[in-house]
């Protein structure tokens, strides 16, 4: 993407007392399950973010033409869960150390991303990430690309709530649910209660 390019910009509507983060970690459909299960997330919505085509489609996104991230933007309650503790489920859930790939997915458009709401937001995910770094928490430097949010365009209806109406599909069973059952295992505290 030629970073000298004005990317288009889209405002976001945050419902009083919540906060957001876009997030891209691969596959839209698998971020938004292990979201979707978090106490204090209220809404996840999937979608295509840092891109310079205005409305892109999924077919478009899926070119790797568009400059866009599959993203999932998480609209929490900052008093029940911090964005600290999102990050690291999204550190986690997937593989912050490949560049434009997650697993089978390959291409731009799978790439880590975080783009970040506010100065304060940008603030954490870079020490964050900084820190992991000089932990060496993963065997190689995280490549997640940080950048500030400037676009987000929702996908169609058939790519919202994926794993929860589609859970039975192959995909589901053998990419989604192992991030799930991850999610599951290691941060079980941070489960919503049903």
């Amino acid at each position: 993407m030629d970073t000298n390019q004005s990317l288009p910009t889209t405002s976001v509507t945050i419902p009083e007392g919540e906060s957001v983060i876009t997030l891209g970690a691969g596959c839209f459909w698998c971020t938004e399950a292990v979201f979707q299960r978090l106490e204090g997330v209220k809404n996840v919505v999937s979608g295509y973010s840092g891109g310079f085509v205005e409305n892109p489609s999924y077919r478009a996104v899926c070119s790797a033409t568009t400059g866009h991230a599959e993203v999932i933007q998480v609209f929490y309650d900052p008093k029940v869960i911090s964005l600290e503790r999102l990050l690291e489920v999204f550190w986690s859930t997937h593989d912050p150390t490949t560049l434009n790939r997650q697993g089978a997915d390959v291409g731009p458009q799978y790439r880590s991303a975080i783009f970040f709401h506010t100065e304060e937001q940008g603030e954490i995910v870079k020490n964050l990430k900084k820190e992991l770094n000089e932990k060496k928490v993963f065997s190689q430097p995280i490549v997640t690309e940080i950048t500030a949010f400037s676009n987000f365009y929702p996908a169609d209806n058939q790519h919202q709530n994926y794993y929860n109406e589609n859970g039975y599909q192959p995909y589901c069973q053998f990419v989604i649910k192992p991030k799930v059952d991850k999610l599951e295992k290691y941060f079980s505290e941070l489960l919503a209660k049903d």
